[in-house]
Formats: structure tokens, C-alpha cells, sequence
């Protein structure tokens, strides 16, 4: 995710002398195929540079057998366990030996070969299974979570677990049906159909949704696509953030890192297994054009004079792949247009920057105590090809000038959601609001710690009351600054109990060695590999355990497995020596500022709800499923009244006084699109209760002078 050119010190130093250790890798045969040499280049890059490789063995040879099997058929309704067993006695023990060049690539073929097979049997089980009516009086039970169930002994096992899919599938359906019926009785036109006719659309509806989805199996993925989830595997195993990215993937990663791509400027959505227009972005080449139009179903996509590509079975995100390219280059899009004829129409990429929702962005609120300056930055994103393109630390500089020249008493950094980024750029971010000084250690598998800060000698930009948001799913660069902030005393971190606990540093490498380590790009694809580990100031990693938050706010999100201590693939937790560096000099009494919120938080019934209504939804998702509709709807009923309590929860009953600086109050008015989106996210914030509270602490800070002490 590091460009060279900003990479500091530190890092090229170690770039280089990964560099020269991976150019003496591969001595030997040149591979004989695509496949094989992708596979032979992954293996040495994870066993001669990832920050802690597994050994590749035999051991590790069945953990990728049972891995890729289950990310195969994820459900385990297509194979049998007989099949499971053929392979495991062929391949188990020999994926090693693929990985390492020792033999050819058979193991992918070979479950290939009988996943295509059993793939049309079940095809013709769906079909079968939802010709015929569903008893929705039966009192029987679904297990949907996969890793619970086995796959099935025999075709009538595999039949049974089909026969208990299906039928919720269509439950859901019916129900729905039922509820929409009930909704309109009464009003004009209206016609009421007996539950048989209703139970009848509810399995063509789930005969539909089955039928787009093997259209895309069939369709859509291929041999190399299965070789990419068996590449993905075996790399996700030696840590939950080492990735494989085949080409296209790769340009994808490199265009939501940076918030700008080449495109047409067209928002898409899945309609019924159609690839719909919904939005123009103005003046985007889709708008330029004049022949594109919301709701025009694209059917295919051509690159120049190719032959074009017919995107039946896609997903939304597969199509926009297509659609995206270099700039300048042509994209033919085959349109059904609204009134059933189909065009042919020619677009040549343009940029698109997506500055209204991807990049930083700013608000004021306006407390009965202060003036709070807001920034919500959504990732750390750079975009390391282009000098002068966006970087949130620039970004974030700007937007806290312009909050200081509204002069503001305070300020919240909103870094929810946030799912990380660019070293280099939240190195320079913390050092807006910390000045000169460590902001943290890393380490990779061979040397001493190393201690990143800002060699240019950076001077505070802001030294007023600091307030840092975080959630679960904050990670990686989003810790790294919280724990920062923490461990230098300068600001108040609030939100869940921890955040996500990713800790370690990837950095994407081509898999073509003679183009270099330092190329990210290659035909073979690129790999993005764990070369180091972060560690905070005080000396304690971030990774596993995450950055505990000063004031902690229940969320919905506490009870889900989804940090990284949830994986059992992620590297565990460790420390290191604690780096020299001086805290705050004015820093907070955090003890009183936690005591102020606690008062605060005590009989707030709202966030109360919050938390008990999350503890409850997280127990129903881990149970299996009533096939009665009674207890179905009973259940649902219970769900969605607690869904309710909890949006209801979550925003303040009276809006708070949020406005846009002036200087951003029409910056989007000649696209109507962007206005809207940026007029909505205003809107979000003022009823969102964590900003609330968020503000509360903020305004403790400037209000009560005791909550600051003289170091």
C-alpha cells in the first residue's frame, strides 16, 4: 500500500534488503505452465519474506485441503462426503508438494472436475425440490450455519439438506408475501389471492434467485477463478491479511485506496439478475454521452474491438470491473433501454472522483457549549501514482485549517468504520495534532524495532480539546493513530470496547521477479503480503487486542465475531520495548473525564437499549432456523421490533445544530447527485447519538479547566 517515493527511511532500507533476498529466489526450471509458476512464486515469497509463514508441509497441506473445500462449496450441499473422501486420500498430503514445485497441479482440476459434475445434479434437485408445494405447518428446524453441518453421506442426505434450504428460502418469501397482502387490503385495486397462489410466487421467487445464482456459476466463474480462491487460501492461512490479487482485483484495490478510477460514472445495482443503471454522475462520460439513461439494463461489456463480454450471472461488482479500465481507452455497453430496444453505445473512460463520500470531509456543531469542529475520515487513502493526487494527511491538514478558521473549541475525529490505509500517511496525520516526536514502532521478522515519526520536524496544527471515534471495525492505520493519541495523553478515545486488532503492515509485490520488488503490478497478479508488525509507543502491539477506547459506548456491533481475534489464522499478540517519547504537555485527567460521561451514561436509556438489544440479537444468530410459519413470523416479529428499538436508540430525539463550513455549503450544487449525498450525510449526523456523546466529552474538555493539568 506504500508508494516508494514516500516511503520513509526506514522502509526502503528494508525494501531493499527484502529485494535483494527475493531476487535469489526461483534458481531452477522455469515452471511449465501459468498456473504452476504463480503457485511455485507464491510459496517462496510466504516462506522467504511473510513476517511469521507457516511451514508448508504436510500439516500445512491439510489445512488448505479442508480450507478450499469449504470455500468451494461453503454450504456443503454440492459435494458429497464421498467425494471428500476420494480427494483427501489423493490429495491431502500433496498440495505442499504443488505449492513448492515438486509436482504439477492436480488438486484443483480434480475437485473441479467433480464439483461441475455434482454441480448439475443439485441443479435439477433445486428445480425438482421447488416444484412442489411447501407444508409451512410442519414443525422442523434449518441449521444455516455452515461450519455446524457436514457434508452429506448420500444423495438423499444431500437431497434433505436441499429440501430444508429451499423451503426457508422460500418461508422468507412467503411471509414477506403475506405481510405485503395484509398491508394492502383496503385500498384501491386491491385483490386478495389465497395463501396457495401466495406460497406459489414465494417458490418462483426462490426458483429465481437459485437460477442466477448457478447462471453465475456456470457463467461467470471458471477455471481461473477457482485456481484464484485456491491462491487465496493457501495466502489467507498464513495470516487473515496476506491476499492474492489477480490483475483486475488488483487495479480494483489500487482505485478504492485512492477514490479516483477511470470509468463511466454510472452508480449500478443487482435488479432481479440485471445489471441496472441507477445514477449519471454529471459531466461523467455516461452523462456526456446523451444515449445512457436510470434504468438501462447493460447486458454486455466490450473492451475496444474485443469481443464483448455478456453479463448474465454477474455481480454488480464483477460488471463494474469490466467497466472500469485506463484512462482513455473505449467501453462498448450493450444497453436495454426502457422501452425493451437494445443500443450499442461507445464511452471512452474518463476520471471519476468520488470526493463526496470517499475523501475527508468537515461540519461544525454547535453545542450549548462550544463550537465543535467534526471530521469524519472513512480510510487512510492515498493515491501513490499520481503526486498530485489525494492524501487524507493533506486532506485532513486542510479541513482542520478551515475548522480553526471558523474557530472552533474543539474537535472529533470520526475513524468508525475505518478500516485502515496508508502508513506513511498516519504517521504524518498523528503529527498534526502530537507535533515532533515517535508516533510508532515497527518491526519486521528479522530486526530490531524501528520508530516512525515525521523527519521534517513537524510543528502542531492543533492543540485545542480532541475527541477520537472508533468502532469494531476500526483497524490497522486507525489504530495506529488512536493509540497514538492514547499514549501520548493528547485526546480522548471513545467508542466500543476495543477496536478490530489488526496489527500488522502488508505491502502488495508483482509476482513477475524480473520486473523487481519494489513493482507492484505483474500479469501473474500481485500478492499482498505481512512483511511487519506495529507496536504503540508504550511497547504493546495493537494486533489481537486492539486499542481499548477511554469511554466506552454501547454499539450493535460488541457481540459479533467479527475483530481479529476472531480468526484463527491471526497472528497472536506481543510486546516490545516501550519507545522514548514525552506525553502531552497538556494533557487530560482521564479519570475525571470518564467520570463526567459515566454520570452522563448511567440512566441513558437510549444507550441502554442499545446494549440489550444487542446482546439478544446476537443469541438469535446463533441458533438454527424454525420451517414453521408460525413460529417463523413469531420470531421474526421479536427481530425486527428489536432492529426497530435499536435504530430508534441510536438517534437523538432532538436534532443537534450541525451546519456545513461555509466554503463547502454549495460545493457540490452543479451535480445533483453529490449535493444529495452530501445534504444526507449532514443530516446523519445531526441524530446520531455517538457523535452526540462524542461532543459531550469535547465539551467537558473545554468547559471545566480542572479536566487539564500542567505537566
Amino acid at each position: 500500500m506504500i508508494s516508494k517515493r514516500n516511503l520513509p527511511i526506514v522502509l526502503l532500507i528494508l525494501g531493499a534488503g527484502v529485494f535483494v533476498a527475493f531476487r535469489t529466489l526461483g534458481i531452477g526450471k522455469t515452471p511449465p505452465t501459468k498456473y504452476e509458476k504463480i503457485l511455485r512464486d507464491v510459496g517462496e515469497m510466504l516462506t522467504e519474506i511473510h513476517y511469521s509463514p507457516k511451514e508448508i508441509n504436510d500439516k500445512f497441506s491439510k489445512e488448505i485441503f479442508k480450507k478450499y473445500l469449504a470455500e468451494t462449496d461453503v454450504e456443503k450441499n454440492v459435494l458429497l462426503q464421498s467425494d471428500v473422501d476420494d480427494l483427501k486420500s489423493k490429495y491431502e498430503t500433496r498440495i505442499d508438494d504443488e505449492i513448492l514445485g515438486k509436482t504439477a497441479i492436480q488438486f484443483v482440476p480434480a475437485v473441479s472436475e467433480i464439483y461441475k459434475k455434482r454441480l448439475a445434479e443439485t441443479e435439477s434437485l433445486y428445480k425438482e425440490i421447488l416444484s412442489q408445494p411447501f407444508d409451512f405447518k410442519k414443525d422442523e428446524y434449518a441449521v444455516l450455519d455452515y461450519d455446524k453441518v457436514d457434508f452429506p453421506k448420500t444423495d438423499a442426505d444431500r437431497k434433505e439438506a436441499w429440501r430444508k434450504r429451499l423451503k426457508y428460502l422460500t418461508l422468507e418469501r412467503y411471509s414477506d408475501l403475506l405481510d405485503q397482502q395484509e398491508a394492502s387490503k383496503g385500498k384501491t385495486g386491491f385483490v386478495a389471492r389465497t395463501n396457495e397462489e401466495l406460497e406459489k410466487e414465494a417458490r418462483d421467487k426462490a426458483s429465481k434467485v437459485m437460477d442466477h445464482f448457478y447462471e453465475r456459476l456456470k457463467l461467470k466463474v471458471n477455471d481461473d477463478d477457482r485456481f484464484n480462491l485456491f491462491v487465496q487460501t493457501i495466502v489467507q492461512s498464513m495470516d487473515p491479511h496476506t491476499d492474492y490479487f489477480p490483475p483486475v482485483e488488483k487495479r480494483y484495490f489500487d482505485e478504492q485506496m485512492s477514490g479516483r478510477f477511470f470509468g463511466i460514472g454510472a452508480s449500478l445495482r443487482d435488479e432481479d439478475g440485471n445489471i441496472k443503471i441507477t445514477t449519471l454522475i454529471t459531466g461523467s462520460p455516461a452523462s456526456k454521452s446523451g444515449q445512457i439513461t436510470a434504468g438501462d439494463i447493460i447486458m454486455k461489456v466490450g473492451q475496444g474491438s474485443q469481443e464483448p463480454v455478456d453479463l448474465t450471472g454477474y455481480l454488480v461488482e464483477d460488471a463494474v470491473k469490466l467497466i472500469r479500465g485506463n484512462k482513455g481507452t473505449e467501453v462498448k455497453l450493450t444497453l436495454k433501454k426502457i422501452d425493451g430496444s437494445v443500443k450499442t453505445v461507445s464511452l471512452i473512460r474518463d476520471e471519476i472522483v468520488q470526493d463526496e463520500t470517499t475523501f475527508a470531509r468537515s461540519a461544525i456543531v454547535n453545542s450549548e457549549k462550544g463550537k465543535i469542529g467534526y471530521i469524519y475520515l472513512p480510510e487512510f487513502y492515498a493515491d501513490f501514482d499520481n503526486p498530485k493526487g489525494n492524501r487524507c494527511s493533506i486532506d485532513v491538514a486542510n479541513e482542520v485549517i478551515k475548522l480553526k478558521q471558523e474557530k472552533v473549541d474543539g474537535i472529533v475525529l470520526d475513524l468508525r468504520f475505518n478500516g485502515g490505509g496508508s502508513l506513511y500517511d498516519v504517521v504524518k496525520m498523528a503529527q498534526l495534532f502530537v507535533g515532533q516526536g515517535p508516533v510508532v514502532q515497527v518491526k519486521d521478522r528479522d530486526t530490531k524495532p524501528q520508530i516512525l515519526n515525521d523527519r521534517d520536524k513537524p510543528s502542531v496544527l492543533y492543540d485545542g480539546p480532541f475527541a477520537v471515534m472508533v468502532n469494531e471495525l476500526s483497524a490497522s492505520a486507525s489504530e495506529i493513530f488512536a493509540a497514538a493519541i492514547q499514549d501520548y495523553k493528547r485526546g480522548v478515545i471513545i467508542g466500543s470496547t476495543s477496536t478490530y486488532g489488526k496489527g500488522t503492515v502488508q505491502r502488495p509485490i508483482g509476482l513477475d521477479k524480473t520486473m523487481g520488488f519494489m513493482e507492484p503490478n505483474s500479469e501473474l497478479g500481485t500478492i499482498k503480503i505481512t512483511l511487519q508488525k506495529f507496536y504503540r509507543l508504550s511497547g504493546g502491539s495493537t494486533q489481537l487486542k486492539g486499542v481499548s477506547s477511554d469511554i466506552v459506548l454501547p454499539d450493535t456491533y460488541e457481540y459479533s465475531k467479527i475483530r481479529e481475534k476472531d480468526n484463527a489464522d491471526a497472528l497472536p499478540w506481543d510486546e516490545i520495548q516501550k519507545a522514548d517519547y514525552s506525553t502531552w504537555k497538556y494533557a487530560y485527567d482521564m479519570n475525571m473525564i470518564k467520570e463526567y460521561s459515566r454520570e452522563r451514561l448511567k440512566n441513558n436509556t437510549a444507550f441502554n437499549q442499545i446494549h440489550t438489544s444487542a446482546e439478544w440479537l446476537n443469541k438469535e444468530n446463533d441458533k438454527v432456523f424454525p420451517l414453521n410459519l408460525e413460529k417463523y413470523r413469531d420470531e421474526q416479529k421479536q427481530i425486527k421490533s428489536t432492529i426497530k428499538q435499536i435504530e430508534s436508540a441510536s438517534k437523538l430525539k432532538t436534532d443537534m445544530n450541525v451546519s456545513a463550513l461555509p466554503e463547502d455549503a454549495g460545493k457540490y450544487d452543479s451535480d445533483k447527485g453529490k449535493a444529495d449525498r452530501f445534504q444526507e450525510w449532514l443530516k446523519g449526523l445531526k441524530t446520531d447519538i455517538y457523535i452526540g456523546e462524542a461532543v459531550n466529552v469535547v465539551d467537558d474538555m473545554i468547559t471545566n479547566k480542572n479536566l487539564v493539568y500542567n505537566k
